[in-house]
């Protein structure tokens, strides 16, 4: 279920600038906690059950660890829990911060996976290929090169220890030294694929003036449906935020904006963009059905 993918790149790209940066600006509880749930569950919907159990075994350390380190190096706040072995105090609004931001790095995480698998090296040359070519370039190539590195490693790896020179045999001497060996390695093959890169750019006239490229993107009225409601959301979800509609503070003490109509339709707003790609993805699925028992 991918079918937020097949929309333009303008769109993917216009929500999740969104989605990220309200992730990392809006601070209430709740918002925390929808762009952290909408995140997680997104992330399982494009990469399947197996990113379920990573995702928490990796997230619920970081929420636990964040949470009881943040207040052994932050002491304000009013309300006192309890006194350090140094003197310092521990106080409840350091604790409910470490958790806020512990909850924010993780949806910002959760949903740069997400950006990952929706916005392919093609979609970003297609975007800033005209604009700033050479960054656009060099972004689709970092994209490109972490997994394939991934792979290589792994193939090196498993290579290595089939001979018994993997970073797992022998001493700690040993061991490092096949560590050093792997990395060298890989080193190299980074190196050379770099050479054939640049050689395979050259051969195809990349940098030359007047060289065109082929693009199978077209914006239709699906993808202009699409993007005038996440734009809406998102300046509706923005204006909120200026107009403090989503204020909520930690220190001194905790407090945030009082309950009111407005401060709701903003919460359910934000709630629908987080959750557009899986409201696309149900939709579509529920018009391939009814396609399907029609036949």
């Amino acid at each position: 279920m991918k079918e937020f993918k097949t929309y333009h790149p303008i769109v993917n790209l216009a929500y999740f600038v969104l989605v990220i940066g309200f992730s990392c600006v809006l601070m209430h509880p709740l918002c925390l906690t929808t762009s952290l749930v909408c995140g997680f569950a997104y992330s399982a919907v494009l990469k399947g059950k197996k990113t379920v159990k990573t995702n928490i075994l990796f997230m619920l350390p970081m929420l636990i660890v964040m949470a009881a380190v943040n207040p052994a190096f932050n002491h304000e706040g009013v309300t006192i829990i309890a006194y350090l072995t140094n003197g310092n105090p521990l106080t409840l609004e350091s604790i409910l911060y470490g958790l806020a931001a512990a909850a924010m790095i993780a949806a910002v995480i959760c949903w740069f996976s997400c950006f990952n698998e929706i916005m392919t090296s093609d979609k970003l040359i297609y975007l800033f290929g005209r604009i700033i070519p050479s960054l656009s370039q060099v972004l689709s190539m970092t994209l490109r090169f972490v997994p394939r590195f991934s792979a290589q490693l792994k193939t090196v790896a498993n290579a290595q220890r089939c001979v018994g020179r993997d970073v797992s045999n022998g001493s700690i001497i040993q061991r490092a030294r096949h560590g050093l060996a792997i990395l060298s390695i890989m080193t190299t093959w980074a190196l050379e694929n770099a050479v054939d890169t640049a050689d395979s750019m050259k051969a195809r006239g990349f940098g030359l003036s007047g060289r065109t490229a082929f693009s199978i993107f077209k914006f239709d009225k699906r993808d202009m449906k699409a993007l005038l409601c996440i734009l809406i959301l998102g300046v509706y979800v923005l204006a909120g935020k200026i107009f403090g509609g989503m204020y909520f503070r930690y220190f001194p003490s905790v407090r945030g904006a009082g309950f009111s109509i407005f401060g709701l339709s903003l919460f359910a707003a934000y709630l629908a963009l987080c959750l557009c790609p899986i409201i696309i993805e149900v939709w579509e699925a529920a018009k391939w059905k009814a396609l399907k028992s029609k036949i």
